[in-house]
Formats: C-alpha cells, sequence, structure tokens
C-alpha cells in the first residue's frame, strides 16, 4: 500500500496536535516499539549547494522572508514558527518533485497562500496553485533560481 505525501503530513500534524506522539508517521508506527532516549527536536538548518549562492540567499529573503545566515555571532538566525514538519523520504523514481535528478523539495508553512502567490507572481515568479483544498490544507508550487522545487503550504485550520 503507498502512502502519499499529504496523508503522511495530515497524520503526523494530527498526531503530534493530539498529544500521542511526536514525529511517528505510519510507516514507521507498526515497526517500533520504544521510542529512543534521546531525540531530534527540529531542523537546525538545511544545506545545499548553489552556483551563486549569495544571490540565491538573497532571493530567499526578498520573495520568501527567510533571513539569510548571518556573517557573525551577534546576529540571529531566521526564526521559524513553531508547526508541524513532515519528514518523508520518497521513492528513488518518484516523479513528485519534477526532474529525476532532482534529490530533495523543501515544503516551506505559509500563513496566507493567496497573499503569497500574489506576491510572488508580482515578482514575476510563475507558481502553480494545487486547486485542491486537503483535509490537511492547500499547496502551491514553484522553483527557485536554481531549479529547486518549493512546495508552500497553508495547513487548514482547525475546526472550532
Amino acid at each position: 500500500m503507498s502512502i502519499d505525501r499529504r496523508t503522511v503530513i495530515a497524520g503526523a500534524a494530527a498526531l503530534a496536535a493530539a498529544g500521542i506522539v511526536d514525529g511517528l508517521t505510519p510507516q514507521t508506527a507498526a515497526a517500533q516499539t520504544v521510542a529512543p532516549a534521546e531525540r531530534v527536536v527540529g531542523i537546525g538548518g538545511f544545506f545545499f549547494r548553489s552556483h551563486d549562492p549569495d544571490a540565491l540567499a538573497q532571493w530567499y529573503y526578498v520573495h520568501l522572508g527567510i533571513d539569510p545566515v548571518p556573517t557573525d555571532y551577534h546576529h540571529q538566525v531566521w526564526q521559524q514558527a513553531a508547526g508541524p514538519t513532515a519528514f518523508s523520504p520518497f521513492p528513488a523514481d518518484t516523479g513528485y518533485f519534477g526532474s529525476p535528478q532532482q534529490a530533495w523539495m523543501m515544503n516551506y508553512r505559509v500563513r496566507n497562500l493567496d497573499a503569497m502567490v500574489a506576491q510572488l507572481r508580482a515578482a514575476a515568479i510563475a507558481v502553480k496553485v494545487d486547486p485542491t483544498t486537503y483535509p490537511n490544507g492547500r499547496f502551491a508550487r514553484l522553483h527557485d533560481p536554481d531549479g529547486n522545487p518549493i512546495e508552500l503550504w497553508e495547513p487548514a485550520t482547525p475546526a472550532s
């Protein structure tokens, strides 16, 4: 049985919100019997290659609001909002990222997908909005100037 990434995100978010288990996925739930004593508590950085790292860092700052890494220890790095994070390896032959050579894709949470899409399109950045609203929210796709895929996710608001 194949489980798509939206199902993984929804399941992990639901379990975390319920306080049942932190970071457990459907794939690991059946295999895991004892949680490790120490756990990773979040993503501390994401490092990747670029032909022009300074220009790409500036693009992420201008268009997505991600602060570049400071050049000294007297300034803070980008602080992300707390929330669910899906960690999901995909099969090597997935077409989900676009190019078969693409090994990764970042998914960023946004507060207002429509406003973010409008902002990006006003800057002449192509964005494709998924027309489906899923139980866990809405999604859109774009690529950075190096061609790396980016997914934007507006999580669904909990029902009152």
